[in-house]
């Protein structure tokens, strides 16, 4: 009985490894939204990591997140290294390229759960009065997610917190409303 039972683990797992090594040996995700926000307020968002908090899908997930930053204070260059829960695991983002209004691309590297990489970028483009945003992230695909690949793409691991992450982009953006200039009126001394 325990030679079926050893005999029929090892079956699986060799099936499990075989249809893993049939996976793709990279990954991409992508979705987009239109915000109802000129390019320059939701680039600010982005492009900024201390703005991170009103949007990021993760942020909620660990409210004793560690988080510090250091670079530049926004743009490229700016860094932001995290260590949480399970959830939210440690990792380090770094901002390697920013247009304004147009794209923000971040260096990901996570520690844990599993050390991997990857690149995410948010382009902006104008649409109508507002702006389309699109989140892309890609890297390579190391065995251990392969594996997990054969249970759950990484699209469906990934794709529904970036959904949640731009409804609440478009959330903050659509009502962070630009503070008018005062009027020459409301300048003077009494």
């Amino acid at each position: 009985m325990l030679k079926r039972i050893a005999a029929a683990a090892l079956v699986i797992v060799a099936v499990v490894v075989g249809l893993a090594l049939t996976q793709p040996d990279t990954f991409r995700v992508q979705r987009s939204v239109v915000i109802a926000a000129p390019p320059a307020r939701v680039f600010a968002y982005l492009n900024d990591f201390h703005r991170w908090p009103a949007w990021s899908p993760w942020e909620q997930l660990d409210p004793a997140m560690r988080r510090t930053y250091s670079g530049a204070a926004a743009g490229q260059g700016a860094t932001y290294a995290f260590s949480g829960n399970h959830d939210v695991g440690e990792g380090r983002m770094q901002i390697v390229e920013s247009t304004p209004a147009v794209l923000v691309a971040v260096r990901l590297h996570f520690y844990e759960p599993i050390d991997s990489e990857g690149d995410t970028r948010f382009e902006l483009r104008p649409h109508g009065t507002g702006t389309e945003v699109t989140w892309t992230m890609s890297g390579d695909s190391p065995f251990l997610i392969r594996v997990m690949g054969v249970f759950s793409s990484m699209d469906s691991m990934v794709g529904p917190d970036f959904e949640e992450g731009l409804a609440r982009l478009k959330t903050a953006a659509e009502r962070d409303t630009p503070t008018p200039a005062p009027t020459p009126a409301q300048t003077r001394a009494p």
